[in-house]
C-alpha cells in the first residue's frame, strides 16, 4: 500500500559563468532529492541547482520524500507534485512505500518508482542522468531510454554498488548473480558512469566489465552548508550531554549494512565500564525499530531523532567522537555519506569497519581518525575512550579532517566536474 505521513560551502556564484553547456535540456532521475538530508538526496539537489546556475535547463524525476523514515512526509503523498527551486523543476511521482522494508519490498518500491519514471512524459531532454541507487529504478529508466529516446546520451551516476553489496551482506548466491546482471547491463548500457570514489571504479571495471574509459571518478563532497555556529557547552547541555562524559555519536542511516548491534554492544560494556561513555544513534531507517529493541536495559545508549540542516553541523560539533559503524564483512558497497559531514566539523573519526574496505581507505586518506576492526565491541569501546583521553591527537586528527575536507571535498569543484562530465556524454 501506498504510505503516508502526516503530520558545505556555496557555490561561488560569481564564477559559475566560466562553466556553461548553453542551455541544454538535462534531466536527472532519481528516487531521493532534498528534502531529504541523507544518502542520495543532498548531492542531487546540490548538484541539479549548481548545473542550472551554469546555464543548464535541469529538470528532475523523483519520488515523495520518504527516507530514511520510509514514510511519506507531512504534505507530500499526491500521484504527481510539482516542486520548483533553484532553477530546478522538480516532478515528484507517487510510488510504493513500505513500512517495514524487507529486501522484497524494497525490490517491489525500486520497481514501482521505475515504472513511474518509464510512464512518464519526458520531453525531448538532450542528455539523460541516472542515479543509483536506485538500482531498479534507473534500469527501467534505462530501458526506456535506449528504446524511445535512442540518440539521447546517458550517464549513470553511481553511489551505491549493489552487486557487492548483496554479496557483502550475505544475499543469496542466486539473488546476487541477477542484481549483478542488472547492475552490470545498465553500467554498461551507460555512455559515461561517474563513480565516488577510485575503489568505485576498479569494480565498476573489473567485476561489472564497464570500459574503463567510460567510467569517471567524481568525489561526493562536504554538503551540509555553513560551519558549526552554536557554542559547543551550550550545544552539550541542550542535548542532556553532561561536560564529564564521553559522547560517541553515529548520525545518519540504521540500515542492516551499519551493522548499528556492535554499538550497542559497545554501549553494554560501557555500562560496566568506570569510564562515563554515552553512545548515540542518531536518525532514522529500517534497523532502528530492532535496535530500540535489541538496546533495552542498556544505559549507555542513547536515541536521537534527526535534527534540522541548521542543528545538524553543531550537534556534530558536540559530541567528541564522531562514528562510522559497518557490518562484518561490508568493504567495497558504498563510502558513507556522513564522512563528509564528520569532516566538515573538526572531530577525531572512529570507523569500526573492515581494514581494507572503502571506508577505512578513505579515513588513511584524510588522516582524520582511527580504525577498529567491524564487529568488535570491546575495541570499539576502547578506542572511543583513548580517542577522548587524548586531546591533542584528538584535535590534530580533527583539523586534519577540516584540511582533507577542504582540498578534496570542496563543492565547486566537484560539481564542475560534474557539469564537464555531463557535457562530454555522447552517443556511443
Amino acid at each position: 500500500m501506498f504510505t503516508r505521513r502526516r503530520c558545505g560551502r556555496a557555490d561561488r556564484a560569481a564564477s559559475v559563468g566560466r562553466v556553461t553547456s548553453g542551455g541544454e535540456k538535462t534531466m536527472v532521475l532519481s528516487a531521493h532529492f532534498s528534502p531529504e538530508t541523507t544518502g542520495n538526496a543532498p548531492y542531487v539537489g546540490k548538484l541539479t541547482a549548481g548545473l542550472a546556475r551554469r546555464g543548464r535547463r535541469v529538470r528532475v524525476l523523483s519520488a515523495h520524500p520518504h527516507y530514511p523514515e520510509w514514510e511519506i512526509r507531512d504534505g507530500y503523498g499526491q500521484w504527481r507534485r510539482r516542486d520548483d527551486g533553484d532553477g530546478v523543476v522538480v516532478e515528484r511521482l507517487l510510488h510504493y512505500v513500505p513500512g517495514n522494508p524487507s529486501n522484497l519490498k524494497r525490490l517491489a518500491a525500486e520497481l514501482s518508482l521505475g515504472l513511474r519514471f518509464a510512464f512518464a512524459r519526458w520531453g525531448r531532454p538532450d542528455v539523460i542522468v541516472l542515479v543509483s541507487p536506485a538500482l531498479f529504478s534507473s534500469a527501467l529508466a534505462m530501458l526506456k531510454a535506449r528504446l524511445l529516446h535512442p540518440r539521447v546520451p546517458v550517464g549513470v551516476w553511481v553511489q551505491d554498488i549493489y552487486s557487492v553489496g548483496a554479496q557483502e551482506t550475505g544475499g543469496h548466491e542466486a539473488v546476487a548473480a541477477v542484481i549483478k546482471r542488472i547492475e552490470s547491463w545498465l553500467f554498461r548500457s551507460a555512455d559515461g558512469v561517474s563513480v565516488i570514489h577510485d575503489r568505485f571504479a576498479t569494480v565498476v571495471t573489473e567485476m561489472l566489465g564497464v570500459p574503463r574509459d567510460r567510467v569517471e571518478v567524481i568525489r561526493n563532497w562536504a554538503h551540509v552548508g555553513e560551519p558549526a555556529t552554536r557554542d559547543r557547552a551550550t550545544m552539550r547541555r541542550s542535548l542532556g550531554w553532561r561536560d564529564e562524559e564521553i559522547v560517541v555519536l553515529h548520525a545518519g542511516n540504521m540500515g542492516v549494512k551499519q551493522g548499528l548491534e556492535n554499538v550497542v554492544d559497545a554501549a553494554r560494556l560501557a555500562d560496566t565500564s568506570p569510564r562515563d561513555v554515552r553512545f548515540v544513534l542518531m536518525g532514522d531507517g529500517n534497523q532502528k525499530d530492532h535496535l530500540v529493541e535489541y538496546a533495552e536495559g542498556t544505559a549507555s545508549v542513547e536515541f536521537l531523532e534527526s535534527v534540522s540542516n541548521d542543528d545538524f553541523l553543531n550537534v556534530l560539533a558536540a559530541a567528541d567522537v564522531l562514528l562510522v559503524n559497518e557490518k562484518v564483512g561490508v568493504a567495497e558497497m558504498s563510502v558513507p555519506s556522513k564522512l563528509t559531514s564528520y569532516f566538515t566539523v573538526g572531530r577525531p573519526v572512529l570507523a569500526a569497519t573492515a581494514s581494507e574496505g572503502a571506508t577505512a581507505t578513505e579515513l588513511r586518506s584524510s588522516n582524520a581518525g582511527v580504525h577498529v576492526a567491524a564487529g568488535d565491541p570491546a575495541a570499539l569501546l576502547g578506542a572511543a575512550i583513548a580517542l577522548a583521553d587524548d586531546t591533542d591527537r584528538a584535535g590534530e586528527l580533527g583539523r586534519n579532517g577540516q584540511d582533507f575536507a577542504a582540498r578534496v571535498l570542496d563543492a565547486f569543484a566537484a560539481i564542475d566536474h560534474h557539469a564537464r562530465w555531463i557535457g562530454s556524454l555522447k552517443r556511443r
